[in-house]
């Protein structure tokens, strides 16, 4: 059984951790933590865990004091927050894969530019590995840093870089990300705009020109290509709980009609699990509750562009799910473990 441990278990990433963790057949939650609850139990902040997760939650300086007890540790934590955690896990010799920006971008500078926050562990970054077992499996085999990704980027990366990978196909210059997410892609957190009565009933774009996910979209989708690329990404809060919507703009540089496309994303995606290339359009309710993204195509012929469409779970595959699959890698287990699951679609 591979021993974890939890840091931020509370919000809504780390409590949908703790659900995939309890159910996983390898895998025991040996300490759960949480600052804004510590010394309650985590079956009184979410009943649903009474009599399947009764533990108390450590204070984040309990939980540092514990880490030498398991083999990998999560953290679900602020930007900013995971530095000292992630320098005590690799001191005593545990994996540790963070959910936050902290260890996504492989540059300190720009990392403190985006993130307004000071790098303190700069020394770690040759060790970080960005974790999108998609396209950077045999790197997170051996890794002992993983940055988790994030939401948005997750369905972005995924969705172009399969057609990147193909020269001269589509023009790296010319691309535009339009993404929509569930209200929980914010957090678990005290903001009155998320507050479901001022969210719902409208959709917002947010960050345009500015938001966060910018660089780390550009940085992997610049490595799969070969060359720095720039695009434009804007993204929209919708009023739902869940779900990840990526609807992108590519202009294509070649006649290339859809099934040609289609059979690109078949020769990079053909054999991925979590990645299922659809004929019909993707929808959020189609992969909520699971560790898929969904991708679909569309070529328009008059204005020589391609329109793609992503869809994932911003709380499993863009989150937790994520977590889990590289945590089955790089601790040797089966890559779908505690992950086969089908989502629940209502009528």
């Amino acid at each position: 059984m591979v021993k974890t441990g939890v840091i931020g278990a509370t919000g809504y990433a780390g409590q949908q951790l703790v659900s995939l963790l309890v159910n996983h057949p390898q895998a025991e939650v040996t300490f759960v933590s949480s600052n804004s609850y510590a010394d309650q139990k985590f079956s009184d902040v979410y009943p649903q865990f009474y009599q399947i997760l009764d533990q108390e939650l450590l204070s984040t300086e309990e939980a540092k004091a514990a880490i030498g007890d398991v083999d990998v540790v999560f953290t679900a934590l602020p930007n900013g927050l995971a530095f000292d955690i992630a320098q005590t896990a690799l001191g005593k010799g545990v994996k540790i894969i963070d959910f936050s920006a902290d260890f996504r971008l492989d540059d300190a500078v720009v990392y403190e530019k985006w993130y307004k926050t000071e790098h303190t562990a700069k020394e770690l970054i040759p060790e970080q590995v960005y974790g999108l077992p998609e396209l950077w499996r045999d790197k997170i085999r051996d890794a002992r840093l993983i940055a988790n990704p994030g939401c948005y980027t997750t369905a972005s990366i995924l969705a172009v870089s399969a057609l990147l990978r193909e020269d001269g196909l589509i023009d790296p210059d010319r691309i535009i990300i339009d993404a929509k997410s569930g209200i929980t892609g914010s957090g678990r957190k005290k903001d009155i705009s998320l507050l479901y009565a001022e969210a719902g009933e409208s959709v917002k774009a947010y960050g345009i020109a500015n938001h966060r996910h910018t660089p780390e979209i550009e940085q992997e989708l610049s490595k799969v290509a070969g060359r720095e690329i720039c695009l434009q990404f804007t993204p929209h809060l919708m009023p739902m709980k869940r779900g990840i919507l990526a609807t992108i703009y590519v202009d294509l540089l070649r006649g290339a009609k859809e099934e040609d496309l289609y059979q690109v994303y078949e020769k990079y995606y053909g054999n991925e699990h979590f990645v299922r290339i659809r004929e019909g359009m993707c929808e959020t309710r189609f992969v909520v509750g699971t560790n898929y993204c969904d991708i679909s195509v569309r070529v328009d012929p008059r204005t020589r562009r391609a329109i793609i469409t992503s869809c994932i779970d911003n709380v499993i595959k863009g989150a937790a799910g994520q977590a889990l699959q590289n945590m089955n890698i790089i601790c040797g287990l089966e890559e779908t473990a505690g992950l086969d699951r089908l989502p629940v679609v209502a009528p």
